[in-house]
């Protein structure tokens, strides 16, 4: 009974989010609150069609490249770290744990001073490789946790039949890592998804602005339409549902990979 209560507690801030969606301009500061939209209205989801839609494919370009990064730098390096052991591992694996406190503002500021010189403010490559700093750094500790539980013996056993180390990684661990490859890439995409800080300091005045600032353009000085920005946020709420539904089970057995050794 607690557990449902709360539960119902945690969703309500969607639940409402949903109502408000669907709630005119006028009836927002009712007393008391409409529970429900009464006299409810589309304008909401008709500005997100109309405004919107952009933004929401620039996130998706950025939410996939990112993801596309991560896997393919992250996955080799905690290949390496698992199974190859170099010198220095185990401090790398320290630098990759206190990378993820440095705060994202820090970072954005840095590389705001790196793309203007560079002349790559306002584009989607630089977003993507913005994003990939947070995730790549997780990726490689999933990757090293799950890779350290696949037995020696399966490794040695694709060398003893001739392949090298990038045929084993290639053919032998990646196949055996989808809980960890699924983690990862859902992770990375939410984390790019959902980014505020980097979109608005290294794209705020850009063609190729994310739905963060989509939203954001909604709330001004003496204005703000909040079922447009409710309506928008539950939109964008849906790709990271789905992914989490479709991906829960991968998910639970990839962060709890290398908890437990025999």
């Amino acid at each position: 009974m607690i557990g449902l209560v709360l539960t119902a507690v945690m969703l309500f801030p969607v639940y409402w989010m949903i109502n408000v969606s669907f709630t005119r301009d006028q009836d927002m500061r009712a007393d008391p609150p409409h529970l429900f939209p009464v006299d409810g209205t589309l304008e909401g989801y008709r500005a997100v069609l109309d405004q919107q839609l952009p933004y929401l494919g620039t996130s998706l370009l950025v939410g996939l490249g990112t993801v596309a990064l991560t896997v393919v730098l992250a996955a080799p390096a905690g290949y390496a770290l698992a199974k190859l052991r170099p010198v220095g591992g185990g401090a790398l694996s320290f630098v990759l744990l206190i990378a993820q406190m440095i705060p994202g503002i820090i970072m954005a500021m840095g590389f705001y001073a790196i793309y203007l010189n560079l002349g790559v403010l306002n584009s989607i490559p630089g977003l993507i490789l913005a994003d990939s700093t947070i995730a790549v750094p997780f990726g490689v500790l999933i990757f090293t946790a799950f890779m350290s539980g696949i037995p020696d013996e399966l490794t040695q056993a694709a060398v003893v039949d001739g392949a090298g180390r990038l045929r084993t990684f290639w053919s032998v661990v990646l196949p055996v890592s989808r809980n960890s490859i699924v983690t990862v890439s859902l992770f990375a995409f939410l984390w790019a998804w959902s980014d505020f800080i980097f979109a608005s300091t290294l794209d705020g005045g850009g063609d190729h602005r994310p739905i963060t600032l989509g939203i954001y353009q909604y709330i001004g000085n003496n204005n703000q339409q909040w079922n447009a920005i409710m309506a928008t946020a539950v939109v964008a709420s849906i790709p990271a549902t789905i992914l989490l539904i479709i991906a829960q089970r991968y998910v639970a057995a990839g962060v709890t990979a290398g908890a437990i050794k025999d």
